[in-house]
């Protein structure tokens, strides 16, 4: 094989090993944090990032993911009853009012209601208790392996407990939801009552890095006394998507910017449409002279800020007929600093079929003694 072309342009692969940068993060107020990228899975600042701590209502996490992952499958309306109240943040729902289950995700995001988060449990698990199970069995999937969920507005209990690093990983997994992606941006949301059929209204988000931070896509404020201040938050920048988690963080707002500025100024995502890239490549023995290659799939990824970053083209000199549509011929390859960290294939964008020849005399000499 050999190296056609060599060209430098912003693309590599994804996955690829990042150094820590914990060494000169900035420093915060909190009890515990981790600032965490979700496009490599790296952790890019922390500090006792696995240590189990109260998570307060950032809690309602998990409860809105599962409430929207269940209203895509059928959005019921809860009337509210005497069981599904709580003390605490609330959304203000009366006994007897009806609302959408995805209404109640909107009372969570928005306004941190504990009845929003009961009238959830109970309906999707049937009981606080039932729907504990579920959100257990969904942060082991996630892989919070020091995660423990007893009630679902996350108000205190010795037995509920989470770690900062599992709440981003939490956050990670919503963000690829695009219900919950999308309700978690807003400033503010509207629901609009089943029953009284004219009330109408509007939740404002606790989340004020909405609008203190403009790289902010989102996230979860919490707060007990025995917890202390609580944020889980996204921010998303030139195509890089970081997640910061601070949990007893008196100065959370300030520290959650000064982290992703951090972030931001260490990491780049970087991207390339290898779907567009298309290349005639000479031809021996078909039909034509040439074969179409095209690529395979986008390339995405994300590199430490100062990375040098290259695309080369790895291709034969000639392809051979018969070569089928869909055949992988090359590659193109991706580096950083010339090392090698992935490739894309290049793929036949049409069949190639092997020339056929018109049988002269000679020919047919040679079968007469091969076969005669």
């Amino acid at each position: 094989m050999k190296r056609l072309a060599a060209i430098m342009i912003c693309a590599v692969c994804a996955f690829i090993p990042l150094k820590a940068y914990a060494a000169d993060a900035p420093e915060t107020g909190a009890q515990v944090y981790v600032l965490y990228c979700p496009d490599n899975g790296e952790i890019l600042a922390s500090k006792n990032e696995n240590e189990r701590m109260k998570p307060a209502s950032t809690t309602k996490l998990m409860t809105t993911l599962i409430t929207l992952e269940s209203a895509a499958k059928g959005n019921d309306i809860i009337t509210f009853n005497k069981d599904m109240t709580a003390e605490g943040s609330s959304m203000y729902l009366k006994l007897g009012e009806q609302v959408t289950l995805r209404d109640l995700a909107v009372g969570m995001m928005m306004s941190s209601g504990n009845d929003a988060a009961n009238a959830a449990a109970i309906t999707i698990g049937g009981s606080s208790e039932g729907f504990a199970e579920l959100m257990n069995e969904r942060a082991a999937e996630i892989g919070m392996n020091n995660t423990h969920f007893v009630t679902p507005s996350g108000l205190d209990d010795d037995d509920h407990y989470s770690t900062a690093y599992d709440l981003a990983l939490l956050m990670a997994e919503g963000l690829k939801n695009a219900d919950f992606a999308d309700l978690t941006s807003l400033k503010s949301a509207q629901v609009v009552f089943r029953e009284p059929n004219d009330k109408r209204v509007t939740y404002t988000n606790h989340n004020r890095l909405l609008s203190l931070y403009e790289y902010c896509i989102g996230g979860k404020t919490g707060y007990t006394q025995a917890a202390g201040r609580c944020l889980v938050s996204a921010a998303k920048k030139d195509g890089l998507t970081l997640i910061c988690v601070t949990l007893n963080d008196k100065s959370d707002w300030d520290d959650h910017i000064s982290l992703y500025d951090y972030g931001f100024s260490r990491l780049k995502a970087v991207r390339s449409d290898d779907s567009e890239y298309r290349l005639d490549v000479p031809l021996v023995g078909g039909e034509s002279d040439s074969v179409p290659v095209v690529g395979g799939k986008d390339f995405s990824a994300t590199v430490p800020d100062d990375a040098e970053v290259e695309r080369r083209v790895v291709l034969d000199n000639f392809l051979y007929a018969p070569i089928g549509e869909g055949r992988q011929v090359g590659r193109i390859e991706y580096r950083a600093d010339g090392e090698l960290l992935g490739a894309v294939p290049l793929i036949a964008a049409a069949d190639a079929p092997e020339r056929q020849y018109q049988r002269g005399f000679f020919d047919w000499i040679k079968d007469l003694f091969t076969h005669g």
